[in-house]
């Protein structure tokens, strides 16, 4: 456990449910998220032999020194590009919520409760929100806000944005937030801030964050050597929802058939799946409230060719067009 700039502390979710279903830990891991290191230190701590920590934040790899030995390979990087870093994996775990460190930093601009710059990039590199925003066509912008934020008024809050950044551009988290509020109703007590989905919808567009898990899973598969252990964190129905797709179709024998539908063609699946979906226990949760909506995937990858599996296949929304 460490801290984030906040002082909270960072706490890996789901570690233990990880570690206790692919032990004995041994080999060599990649953390394609690494952010704090959470993953990385708990698979040292149970026996990987190495682990290379793959990350698009500086900032992850600036704490990394404070704390990574010899066993720890840097790398920058995203975890779609994972299988070009390395080959040969006995495990691959991934975390896709974004990270405390992130979150909690207002200069990162991703929280419309405090003021920053409007940002919300993962890495350093890219356009940011700030220009997304100001520059994007009121048509591109209601996509955004609807595939990826699935919010029902996309366009009537595309056409403020457009309507104010005609005399003024969005420099900060919050006036984006007060515009977009300004054009919701006001929320019932219990209910979350108006610019939730808006902000969700901008930061996936800024980080190509479906496409980049679409790639990455695919990555994974053509980087774990046979016997490998894929470990995937999700924190949003959609992403779960792609992950479980994914190993349900690499882990497809085929055949079957039936008078409701045809057989099909078999073939070598790529993983085996392991049990359903894990939830946190009640204690985590307690401990660690940002848990709550996690959901941990497991697959053991088979000596199967790698495939591809198309993103409409995983049911994620698609590409919006001009990003």
């Amino acid at each position: 456990m460490t801290e984030s700039e906040s002082g909270r502390p960072h706490v890996p979710v789901l570690l233990d449910a990880i570690l206790e279903r692919v032990a004995p830990v041994r080999g060599v891991w990649l953390d394609g998220t690494m952010g704090a290191g959470g993953y990385t230190r708990g698979l040292l701590d149970a026996g990987a032999d190495r682990v290379i920590g793959l990350d698009r934040d500086p900032l992850a790899h600036q704490m990394a020194r404070e704390w990574a030995d010899e066993r720890v390979e840097l790398v920058k990087g995203v975890f779609s590009e994972m299988d070009e870093v390395a080959t040969d994996l006995d495990g691959v775990v991934l975390d896709l919520g974004v990270s405390s460190m992130q979150l909690d930093r207002p200069d990162r601009g991703f929280s419309f409760m405090r003021d920053g710059p409007l940002d919300m990039r993962m890495g350093d590199e890219g356009p940011t929100a700030a220009d997304l925003v100001n520059n994007a066509p009121e048509g591109q912008l209601a996509d955004i806000l609807f595939r990826y934020g699935e919010e029902r008024a996309a366009r009537r809050i595309a056409r403020a944005i457009v309507r104010r950044r005609a005399t003024a551009r969005f420099e900060t988290t919050l006036d984006l937030a007060e515009t977009v509020a300004a054009n919701l109703p006001r929320p019932k007590p219990g209910q979350s801030h108006p610019a939730t989905r808006s902000f969700q919808a901008i930061r996936i567009a800024v980080n190509d964050e479906f496409g980049e898990l679409a790639r990455g899973l695919s990555a994974a598969e053509r980087a774990l050597k046979p016997g490998g252990w894929l470990a995937v964190v999700s924190f949003h129905s959609v992403e779960d929802r792609a992950v479980k797709r994914f190993l349900a179709a690499r882990s497809d024998a085929g055949g079957g058939g039936s008078r409701h539908a045809p057989e099909r063609e078999a073939r070598a699946p790529a993983f085996v799946t392991v049990g359903k979906a894990v939830a946190p226990s009640p204690e985590e949760v307690a401990n660690n409230p940002r848990a709550r909506s996690a959901r941990l995937r497991l697959a053991r990858r088979t000596d199967a060719p790698a495939g591809e599996v198309s993103r409409r296949a995983l049911g994620l929304p698609d590409p919006v067009e001009g990003l």
